[in-house]
């Protein structure tokens, strides 16, 4: 966790239990359920600990990730693997699973921004004036 007046960015950080280990049947039906009770009092622990909690979940089109892999498989094959392609398959699954955690997660002392991302600078922009917007609020 950052230091006060330090900025800490997570990728994925604890969602994983409601994601990916659910989507792959690394836990138990009941322990990913669990997890988002277990998620939601640590957010609203680290938010009434003065924490500036501010979430994002960029989503891109299936299309839209196809031609990225593509892409990156072209340019810079170290960046993908095969289970990205793998995972990919799991669309649905995935989509169910982020569907959930959006709604049984986004609080009012947490909320998720949705953030539109088949353009890289739309959502870089979207990403930072949200961010802009919620230090000005506190301060």
């Amino acid at each position: 966790m950052p230091k006060a007046g330090h900025i800490t960015i997570f990728d994925r950080s604890w969602y994983g239990r409601v994601l990916v280990e659910r989507v792959e049947n690394y836990c138990t039906r009941s322990e990913w359920q669990r997890a988002y009770r277990e998620i939601n009092e640590m957010e609203e622990y680290l938010v009434g600990a003065g924490v500036l909690l501010v979430k994002f979940w960029l989503h891109i089109e299936q299309e839209e990730q196809l031609k990225r892999f593509i892409e990156r498989q072209q340019r810079k094959p170290w960046k993908i693997t095969e289970e990205d392609w793998r995972n990919r398959d799991k669309w649905p699954l995935y989509l169910e699973a982020v569907e959930e955690m959006l709604q049984r997660t986004s609080t009012s002392h947490a909320p998720w921004t949705l953030v539109e991302a088949n353009s890289k600078y739309y959502a870089r922009i979207k990403t930072m004036k949200t961010i802009i917007e919620a230090v000005e609020k506190r301060l």
